[in-house]
């Protein structure tokens, strides 16, 4: 179950915890896996310790000269491109009130408008590839379905991409290609680090779990969305965060 072996995925923001974690889990399923990410030397070490099946194809989501290559420059590496993950997100927090027109821009750029290209050129790969399968994934975010004080822009790029995931999800249906996203909540990732035990403590106590997620949590989400047993679920978005939010 949950076999990809002979599929082909690409990884955006492969470096980071999640990122790493579907990389690794896609990798151990039997697919090969192109991985991108801005630091190219922290890719090249992903790559030799997965061994064989991996591709680094660097990118900037910033740039988006860069971004509309990227595609093309994954299905280069690996033949044909069977599974998209848009993993890659930018934060850049400030309230409301004080919040700058660049610091709006720069996450929309990033979280939003890559996203939109890069489900744009992979459908239509996809599509004319003709194999009846096809995986979209984005890695939206808990801030993106309830709001977070200080994240007006990230959790409008994240709604936002829910909304665009829906949208693609209704319209490529009928050609074997879903289109889904997953929200984690509270993850232990670098980010996750920087808080002290007293922040650890008090978001915990709003978890039933108790406790932050994994990467591995999230990856075990996106292995089933990218898998042929996955093919019935397109237009959804799986809340993976200890029971946090319930929907």
């Amino acid at each position: 179950m949950f076999d990809l072996t002979g599929k082909t995925a690409l990884v955006t923001g492969a470096t980071g915890g999640i990122g790493a974690g579907i990389v690794r889990a896609f990798h151990k399923a039997g697919a090969t896996v192109a991985i991108s990410g801005r630091q190219a030397d922290k890719l090249e070490a992903l790559a030799k310790e997965l061994g064989d099946r991996v591709h680094v194809v660097p990118c900037d989501l910033a740039d988006k000269v860069a971004v509309g290559k990227l595609i093309d420059d994954a299905v280069a590496k690996l033949g044909r491109l069977d599974i998209l993950v848009n993993n890659a997100g930018l934060t850049k927090d400030n309230l409301f009130m004080v919040m700058k027109d660049e610091q709006w821009d720069d996450v929309i750029a990033v979280n939003l408008t890559s996203t939109f290209m890069l489900m744009r050129a992979a459908a239509r790969h996809m599509l004319r590839s003709k194999t009846g399968f096809g995986r979209i994934i984005n890695i939206s975010s808990i801030s993106g379905v309830i709001g977070n004080p200080g994240q007006g822009n990230y959790a409008a790029s994240k709604a936002g991409m829910i909304g665009m995931t829906k949208s693609l999800a209704r319209e490529v249906a009928n050609r074997g290609i879903t289109a889904n996203c997953i929200a984690p909540g509270f993850i232990k990732t670098a980010m996750t680090d920087a808080l002290n035990e007293k922040q650890v403590a008090e978001i915990s106590q709003h978890i039933p779990a108790q406790r932050f997620g994994t990467p591995e949590d999230i990856a075990a989400g996106a292995l089933y969305l990218a898998s042929v047993e996955g093919s019935y679920m397109t237009g959804q978005t799986l809340h993976i965060n200890g029971g946090m939010v319930m929907l």
